[in-house]
């Protein structure tokens, strides 16, 4: 049965097709793809309101307890220990390997192709992190040759006192603390471009949709703005680039794994507890001041991290998928409503689509309401013979049930015994009936 009336079914049909254009099929390869990511942003993006007390809080206590009570020598207590030798000595150099391409390839992406906009609003902030780490590492030796003294006397230089074959003793700063703390600060900083970067596929792809249909009426796509040019420039570069980012993401995941291993190494087993707890407090607080309070200000360069022609990572998710109507059960919704405000309730052949979710108060029940709809036990009663039948208006001289017979208006009493006449029809005497018996 067709109950919309006007329509055939070529027309209904045509209408209940989509609008926008659907994704491609995902292949197998494509899914164990995202579960691997899934697996490494959850690694590398692990809440910062906890990572950073953990690492200060575990650089006090693990410290402390090693000045005290030395742990059991392992590998990681040899300083010629292949790690430290390839990997912790040359930390920096290895944050650089993988943080430069990944920052260059998507800063081009999401400036479209600008170079002069990444030159200038996003590397500087790696040129910023070298300065920093230069700068504090050479500090920290100036103050280690500087209020230090040899073990044997006659050397005042720590190069000359080491070359002699003694010990230097001095406030010797952990440089290993400090670059393992600052470099996995600045690698999950760096990382978080990746944080939504399969929506830009899905955006791309119903903004093409919308210009080549001249479909003005989705608003909200952060796309939307940008020019032809600019369009053709970021599907180019977010399609050569992808796959490239991703294996440099899981590269920087893999590295900050191990830079938190040789910092459990370094706890345990090089310097001072004071010396250790500085490094990182000096390491915390450069990575707070330039990437949550010098890169976020809107007047002053570089940008932040993941700031393009476009933000794609503060979308609604209903602008990326189709949007789903809503039902017309949910609580809130137009439909719903209708039933305790008093609008008029959907119907379907005269009958309720839906029981209505509100009590309604004794002022809704007519004049000729029984006690038991008008009583507070009653209020179930009254709630499906105003929603249901209607309001009672009249009652014959052999009540409903001795009426089931006659037709609409005749009642004996004269006039309906509800205000719906739809339920005066002889058809519904049995259900009348049946109330009438409940309701007394």
């Amino acid at each position: 049965m067709n109950f919309r009336q006007g329509l055939n079914d070529t027309t209904a049909r045509s209408e209940a097709k989509g609008t926008r254009p659907t994704a491609t099929p995902t292949s197998i390869r494509e899914v164990l793809t995202m579960m691997v990511l899934h697996v490494c942003k959850k690694i590398i993006f692990f809440d910062t309101n906890l990572k950073v007390p953990l690492y200060l809080g575990s650089l006090f206590i693990v410290s402390l307890i090693g000045d005290f009570l030395p742990y059991p020598k392992t590998y990681l207590a040899r300083t010629d220990n292949l790690f430290n030798v390839y990997f912790v000595k040359l930390g920096w150099a290895w944050t650089l390997l993988f943080t430069f391409p990944y920052l260059a390839m998507t800063s081009i992406t999401i400036c479209c192709g600008d170079n002069q906009r990444l030159i200038r609003n996003h590397l500087p902030r790696l040129g910023i992190a070298t300065v920093f780490w230069f700068v504090w590492t050479k500090l920290f030796n100036i103050i280690e040759s500087s209020y230090g003294r040899c073990s044997v006397r006659g050397f005042d230089a720590k190069t000359a006192c080491l070359k002699a074959g003694h010990l230097w003793n001095g406030f010797d700063i952990s440089g290993h603390a400090f670059i393992l703390i600052y470099a996995s600060l600045v690698l999950m900083e760096e990382a978080r471009p990746i944080i939504g970067w399969e929506s830009i596929k899905d955006l791309l792809r119903n903004e093409e949709h919308n210009r080549s249909n001249n479909d003005k009426s989705q608003t909200s796509n952060p796309l939307k703005s940008l020019k032809d040019e600019d369009l053709k420039a970021l599907k180019y570069f977010y399609n050569r680039f992808t796959p490239t980012i991703r294996l440099f993401f899981v590269g920087m995941t893999m590295l900050q794994l191990l830079w938190d291993l040789m910092l459990v190494g370094t706890m345990l087993y090089h310097h001072r507890m004071a010396e250790k707890v500085l490094s990182g407090i000096i390491a915390v607080v450069t990575w707070f001041v330039t990437y949550r309070a010098w890169y976020p200000i809107p007047t002053v360069l570089p940008d932040p991290v993941g700031k393009g022609l476009f933000n794609y990572q503060s979308i609604n998710k209903s602008e990326i998928g189709l949007r789903r109507r809503a039902s017309l059960l949910q609580p809130g919704s137009s439909a719903t409503a209708g039933a305790g405000s008093g609008k008029e309730i959907p119907t379907f052949m005269g009958m309720p689509l839906y029981a209505a979710r509100a009590q309604t108060s004794g002022s809704s029940v007519g004049a000729g309401a029984s006690p038991l709809e008008g009583s507070a036990s009653g209020q179930q009663a009254a709630f499906v013979s105003s929603h249901l039948y209607g309001s009672r208006i009249g009652t014959g001289s052999g009540g409903i049930s001795g009426n089931s017979s006659s037709g609409a208006g005749s009642g004996g009493g004269g006039g309906s015994y509800y205000s719906n006449p739809d339920f005066n029809h002889p058809s519904y005497a049995r259900y009348r009936s049946r109330f009438e018996r409940f309701e007394s």
